[in-house]
């Protein structure tokens, strides 16, 4: 569905001037300051897959989008979006990829949001069978009824970005682009969304792209994920062969009575201990690739009278933060 190769995006602006007059100075100046935005991203996305492409802010993540759309034209590299070169065939390019960006909306703010859908529609050329029994169904799966005769300049964050769900995926393209698609949403706007993207994933096989700083967006949707840094990708591959590579150790939380004998379990690392109530809670670590869990708590009960037991695995905002800080 999407082959990119060697991406690389520039951006140059004037070189600006220091000193009396350096404004007007810059306006005539023949240096340029080249930012390089993406450097060479390699990125392949078969049909029917869900990919969270992510990173930190800077990183790349909307250029690449942008060029993958043909909103912008890469400075150099190839790409094939289901077979076609997004900024050369920019018309059929459109009519098969659906896109939602969280900062902006393609609902017209003056419109209720039921006639932005018929525009849409009409610009698709869909059947008006089809576009009623799609609509009525995007309808009941979102919960858009109470409020799909509003004006979009009228809704709130979590109903525009429902809307524009609807409008990305009416006319049934098979590749979905979400660039932050739960950014200031709540709690149950951002499970809506979720569920949504999920079923059209499983009923239609839509491919979907997906980037957000929301990690649990990611966990909730994809099992591959891309990291980028810096405008290169640093990761590409399994979303738990990603914790296991920077994050390989797992926790467990123990409440054991007291007294609290001197910690000498084998294969497990003593992290913290706090004690309240007559009992102590202990944060311990381990190798899930040496130790297996079961044995990691056998280990643990045989030295030590435990009152209560909690596993933890490691969640992806961890490793994250475990992949920038080590770069």
């Amino acid at each position: 569905m999407i082959i990119a190769e060697n991406l690389v995006k520039e951006f140059s602006r004037p070189a600006r001037s220091t000193g009396p007059f350096g404004g007007i100075r810059s306006l005539f100046t023949t240096r340029r300051v080249v930012t390089r935005a993406v450097d060479g991203v390699s990125l392949t996305v078969e049909a029917g897959e869900m990919v969270g492409y992510i990173g930190p802010n800077g990183a790349g993540k909307s250029t690449t989008i942008k060029m993958l759309t043909g909103v912008l034209v890469p400075t150099s590299g190839r790409i094939e979006v289901n077979g076609l070169v997004p900024w050369r065939h920019r018309q059929a390019n459109a009519r098969t990829i659906g896109a939602v960006f969280g900062q902006r909306t393609q609902l017209w703010q003056d419109l209720p949001l039921r006639d932005s859908f018929e525009l849409i529609a009409k610009l698709y050329g869909m059947e008006r069978p089809h576009y009623r029994s799609r609509l009525a169904r995007f309808t009941e799966l979102l919960d858009l009824g109470s409020f799909i005769d509003t004006p979009v300049r009228s809704l709130s964050l979590g109903q525009r970005m429902r809307g524009d769900l609807v409008a990305a995926m009416l006319y049934e393209p098979p590749l979905l682009y979400l660039d932050e698609p739960t950014v200031g949403l709540d709690v149950v706007a951002k499970a809506r969304i979720r569920d949504f993207i999920s079923f059209l994933n499983a009923e239609t096989g839509t491919t979907v792209l997906l980037t957000t700083h929301d990690i649990a967006d990611v966990e909730r949707l994809c099992h591959r994920v891309v990291v980028i840094d810096g405008g290169s990708v640093v990761y590409d591959g399994d979303l738990e062969a990603l914790r296991q590579r920077h994050l390989p150790y797992r926790e467990l939380t123990v409440t054991v009575q007291l007294p609290f004998p001197e910690w000498d379990v084998p294969g497990i690392q003593l992290v913290d201990t706090a004690v309240h109530d007559g009992q102590a809670t202990i944060s311990v670590r381990y190798d899930p690739l040496r130790i297996s869990t079961p044995e990691a708590i056998s280990r643990i009960t045989a030295q030590l009278s435990v009152v209560d037991l909690t596993v933890q695995e490691p969640d992806l905002e961890q490793v994250i933060h475990q992949i920038y800080t080590a770069r």
